[in-house]
Order: C-alpha cells, then structure tokens, then sequence
C-alpha cells in the first residue's frame, strides 16, 4: 500500500467483526459485500479492511487518482449508514474534502474510511467525481 510520506496519523484500526457492505451507485445499481475481519483483502490501494480495498476486491470501478494515500479527493463518496462505526476523519482527509463536489454530513473518502464491524455499512457513489478525464481517451 502507498502511503503519504506527509501524513503522521496511525492507520484507523481494522474491523473486528464481520458486517455487509452495501455500496448504491448512482445508475441505481446496488451491490453487497460481505466483510470478514479474518479474510480481508490486501491493501494496494487505501487502508487494509478501508471502504476502497474492499469496494475494488469487490470488482466495483471507484476512482482513486492518487492510490488510496489521502492526496485527492476522487474516491467520495457518501456514508447513509454505519459512519459512526468509522473512526472521525483525520485532518488531511477534511482538507481534501473540501475540493470534493456535493460534500455533505456523510462524506468520506473511500480510502480514508474503515468502519469497525459494530453496523453493516451503506455506502452511496455519487454520480460525479472530480477527475471526469477518462484514462481510456
């Protein structure tokens, strides 16, 4: 996994127990992942165990400009349900934020959040992201 060499926060802990994660996209697609604690995927991308490992092991399509390291803020996405089973959003994150279209109370980065496992999670995809150049042009 990448990591920014300009962040001094510890990683947010790992679940510790199994939930589902239910991520809505913005074509009215929705899609369920069941989360084991003992069988997450590796992190190349975004923390172990975060919302962006899991969505990509998945084989859902999320923008992630910058490789999961809280550099951007393609992986927006929204938390309906489950956020407070997340640890609070680090400053870095809060600050990439702020270049995030349609930012409301739920929004996170894909990459930044790891939920606990207390609640299954329901993630929304917005309908746009910031990076909306296609690398297939």
């Amino acid at each position: 996994m990448g990591k920014n060499p300009f962040i001094d926060a510890e990683a947010p802990p790992l679940p510790s127990r199994a939930y589902t994660l239910t991520v809505n996209t913005s074509d009215g697609a929705s899609h369920t992942i069941p989360v084991d604690p003992n069988n997450l995927p590796e992190a190349h991308e975004g923390h172990s165990g975060g919302l962006l490992s899991l969505m990509l092991e998945a084989g859902l399509d999320i923008d992630h400009t910058c490789g999961g390291v809280c550099a951007c803020s393609t992986c927006h996405v929204f938390v309906r349900k489950g956020l407070d089973s997340a640890p609070e959003a680090i400053e870095e994150e809060e600050d990439q934020l702020d270049f995030a279209p349609g930012v409301d109370d739920d929004s996170r980065l894909a990459c930044q959040c790891v939920p606990n496992g207390s609640v299954d999670v329901v993630v929304e995809l917005p309908g746009w992201t910031r990076n909306e150049v296609s690398e297939d042009h």
